[in-house]
């Protein structure tokens, strides 16, 4: 490649970081390809600046893609597999990991560093190595976290962070710089989140159920209550402040409710958290005061509304073999 040349760039992608960083290497390199499936704004993206969009993300796909365009590089933003060490061997890999490495390798970080409690959420640009989320620092970053701050606004600021530093990062591997080597002593792991693991605890503390809703904001599948057997999304949520003591408290149960500004107040482990748009059986965003309407009903999976949903199974069961003069069908 002689000087005058771009740098040629595989970019994968699948998740919600893909097009900032499309955007920030097309400035500055020719991205040969975009590994990413589907159609979205993204692949939109990508397709306005002449970049093939490969619909196969798989490893074997991937291979196939390195081998026929011999790029410089491989970005890799977003992406859930394994890379093989062979494949690592051939050329620079640099990977987009959303933590503060060595701190945070894994899965849904950016989730966890919310529902945690940390007051900052990062970025880091690492050469890729087969370890997990390994590999020298090209760039850090951070932004801070707000008190209204969910998973969504959060990914926004660190999208920008980025799509401003990435080439930069990728420059500075290919000029042979493998970054600042990170302490193994210190690495921290990040569980997977499923959508099962969003149920909110009412027992727990407001601030932690407040931070678990804000933490599953879109493009995530929301937190979760139950009402009766019911499955019940919390969009949007906040800690009343101001609310009365409770002595005696029963999480989950409501206390307050407006028809007229939609919202429901709802005893927690310590406090008040204040529900304002809610979704019931996927029927789409509402207020919560047009879904939960007496303060008599309480939220969550309860052990009395499962023994009477047994009850009344067994009951039509029982009635289900008895033909209508009282005999019990052979």
């Amino acid at each position: 490649m002689s000087s005058s040349e771009r740098p040629r760039i595989v970019l994968v992608g699948i998740g919600p970081t893909t097009a900032t960083a499309l955007a920030g290497l097309t400035a500055e390199f020719t991205v040969a390809a975009l590994l990413r499936a589907g159609q979205d704004d993204t692949t939109a993206l990508a397709a306005g600046h002449g970049v093939p969009v490969v619909g196969d993300t798989s490893v074997v796909s991937l291979r196939r893609v390195v081998e026929r365009e011999r790029p410089d590089a491989v970005v890799v933003s977003s992406y859930d597999r394994i890379l093989p060490a062979d494949m690592l061997a051939g050329i620079p890999f640099v990977n987009v990991h959303y933590a503060p490495l060595p701190r945070y390798r894994g899965r849904a970080t950016v989730n966890w560093a919310l529902i945690n409690g940390e007051t900052d959420a990062y970025i880091a640009i690492h050469c890729l190595e087969p370890a997990l989320d390994a590999g020298g620092v090209l760039y850090s970053g951070s932004v801070p976290i707000g008190a209204h701050d969910t998973v969504s606004t959060l990914y926004d600021r660190l999208n920008e962070l980025q799509r401003g530093n990435i080439a930069a990062a990728v420059r500075r591997r290919l000029s042979g710089d493998s970054g600042e080597e990170q302490d193994e002593g210190t690495a921290t792991y990040c569980c997977t989140r499923l959508p099962e693991d969003g149920e909110i605890h009412w027992s727990a503390p407001t601030s932690t159920i407040d931070r678990l809703v804000r933490s599953l904001t879109p493009p995530f599948p929301a937190a979760y209550t139950y009402l009766g057997l019911r499955r019940l999304l919390v969009h949007r949520a906040e800690p009343r402040l101001d609310a009365p003591r409770y002595e005696g408290r029963v999480p989950g149960r409501p206390v307050g409710r407006s028809s007229a500004e939609g919202w429901v107040d709802v005893l927690t482990g310590d406090g008040v958290l204040r529900l304002h748009t809610v979704e019931l059986d996927g029927d789409g965003p509402v207020p919560a005061a047009d879904v939960i309407r007496s303060v008599k009903q309480t939220l969550g999976l309860r052990t009395q509304d499962l023994l009477s949903k047994i009850a009344d199974l067994e009951a039509r069961l029982a009635t289900s073999t008895t033909d209508p003069a009282g005999a019990t069908s052979a």
